[in-house]
């Protein structure tokens, strides 16, 4: 207990689910916590402004600080408002997970604009814009001689990175999500902070009504079973990447139950090369039967 004391944390779209459990960790760890969370249902319908509040609530309960921000993380405005909030209300800010997301799922011929963009802008843009936002000040801080200490984490998916049939505008962006970090990595690292990623295999209202899928991270019946799919058994992996003196930086973690493991990267399989311009029938020849 302890890891996070004198820190200030914000959590998007911690008023429900995982973002929940990231943002009562955090505070039982000492940390000011701002749980930001538009109150929009999986789909990004019907915001709900209040909905923050009882975790705000619960953490005060057990002698934590916190603070409930309602502004929409995917949109610049809403961005650097909840920045210019959390300063205002905390003086500084240290660490920022970016949980916000939204979810439509759809084959992907019979998508309407409509779902493909709105899962890029509550997914995607959700992470941009409030790293966007919260990386400038910690470059200013740095900038002035301040070592800001900070540290991001985004939240990507498997089935961004390992695929998804009815997901590609969800894994495009979760992809895209793992992709930015991984490059900002390199950018923030400049600037005494890091970023890193987490994909997250928990229970949540986004995999709840899944086919398939909500049986599967159902809660076991024996109260005494350890239940895998919990979304708190994600939050000690975010807590450790938040803390001070957490030395990773660029890495994209896989966190299901009590099992961990990194993702690599893209990287090369394997190289052909003759020396010259291939034609057609010379690449079937080579790469037909190749794996």
């Amino acid at each position: 207990m302890g890891n996070l004391t004198d820190r200030v944390v914000v959590v998007t779209g911690a008023g429900r689910g995982m973002g929940r459990e990231h943002a009562l960790l955090a505070a039982r760890e000492g940390a000011s916590v701002v749980v930001n969370d538009s109150g929009v249902e999986a789909n990004g319908a019907n915001p709900d402004a209040t909905i923050a509040d009882s975790v705000v609530e619960e953490i005060r309960a057990a002698g934590g600080n916190a603070i409930a921000d309602s502004n929409d993380v995917s949109t610049t405005n809403g961005a650097q408002a909840l920045l210019e909030r959390t300063l205002d209300e905390f003086g500084q800010v240290h660490g920022l997970v970016t949980n916000a997301g939204i979810l439509r799922d759809k084959i992907f011929v019979t998508m309407s604009d409509d779902d493909w963009d709105l899962v890029i802008a509550g997914q995607l843009r959700a992470t941009f814009a409030p790293v966007r936002a919260f990386g400038a000040h910690w470059r200013a801080l740095s900038k002035s001689g301040t070592d800001p200490r900070a540290s991001v984490v985004t939240i990507s998916s498997t089935s961004g990175l390992l695929g998804a049939v009815g997901q590609s505008n969800y894994g495009a962006a979760k992809a895209g999500i793992a992709a930015m970090t991984v490059i900002l990595a390199e950018e923030f690292g400049r600037i005494g902070t890091r970023i890193n990623s987490v994909v997250p295999v928990a229970r949540t209202r986004m995999t709840e009504d899944l086919p398939g899928i909500g049986e599967m991270v159902a809660a076991p019946a024996d109260p005494n079973e350890f239940d895998v799919y919990h979304p708190g058994n994600v939050s000690p992996l975010i807590g450790w990447l938040l803390t001070a003196d957490c030395p990773k930086n660029g890495a994209v973690y896989y966190a299901k139950g009590g099992e961990i493991r990194r993702f690599r990267g893209w990287s090369y399989d394997w190289t052909i090369d003759q020396g010259q311009r291939w034609t057609i029938e010379e690449l079937d020849a080579a790469l037909r039967d190749r794996d």
